[in-house]
């Protein structure tokens, strides 16, 4: 019988997520790191950033446990209680280094795990920055809500790596990709942008249908509006 240890379960997936974002730096330039790829500004240094302090502040303040304790590590100006400036940590400065935002993140790691090694997962807590009813949370409820939020970056950052030089991935040396060289990747990709291009035409060519349909319908409806006035004023002219 499998013995069920619901924290290591945790655990295993919030590693793998961290482990993720993190490769995902791996080999690029200070630039390719920092760039912003879409309209909203994610970048891949960023998302590490963010995800450190997502870590300190859930695991940290919320269960009494803060990481910056305002003598030997002093609150940086970005964090939560010292700017309201918005999106503040979901990118670096010039001044905030590669090796300093991945050593912050490890550093979370550590202070994360030692919260859920110390606590119960019923253990409660209470999130600062939440509005006052929903602030009371349990450890496993925290643990869950930090899961998804790394995943999700993680998952974003795999899209910002492969926009960025190609390279893909999960893990290192676990890809999780069907395998197939590169004119099959080409030939795959080829088949779903025709198919998409399909589709788009067929519904291009659907709502030109409806839209041709409305407007004869429309026009009828117009005409027989007419007839009937017509026939209306002529039959009181003719009991005039």
């Amino acid at each position: 019988m499998v013995e069920s240890n619901p924290k290591a379960d945790l655990l295993r997936y919030l590693q793998d997520a961290r482990d993720s974002l993190l490769w995902k730096l791996d080999g690029l330039s200070e630039y390719d790191i920092r760039r912003p790829f879409t309209p909203t500004g994610t970048n891949l240094l960023g998302l590490v950033k963010h995800s450190a302090s997502v870590e300190l502040g859930y695991f940290g303040d919320t269960f009494g446990r803060p990481y910056f304790d305002g003598e030997s590590r002093v609150r940086p100006s970005w964090w939560y209680t010292e700017s309201d400036e918005p999106n503040v940590d979901m990118w670096a400065t010039a001044d905030e280094s590669r090796e300093q935002i991945v050593d912050l993140y490890r550093q979370a790691w550590k202070h994360s795990n030692d919260t859920i090694d110390a606590l119960d997962l019923d253990a409660t807590g209470h999130v600062p920055w939440w509005p006052e009813e929903r602030r009371e949370v349990t450890l496993h409820h925290i643990v869950v809500r930090v899961i998804g939020d790394a995943q999700r970056h993680a998952g974003h950052a795999d899209i910002v790596r492969e926009l960025t030089d190609g390279s893909v991935g999960w893990l290192q040396g676990k890809d999780s990709l069907a395998p197939g060289d590169q004119a099959w990747w080409e030939e795959y990709r080829g088949r779903l942008e025709r198919v998409a291009r399909e589709t788009g035409e067929a519904e291009a060519a659907r709502e030109a249908r409806e839209a041709r349909e409305a407007e004869a319908a429309r026009e009828a409806r117009e005409a027989r509006e007419a007839e009937a006035a017509r026939e209306a004023r002529e039959a009181r002219e003719a009991g005039g």
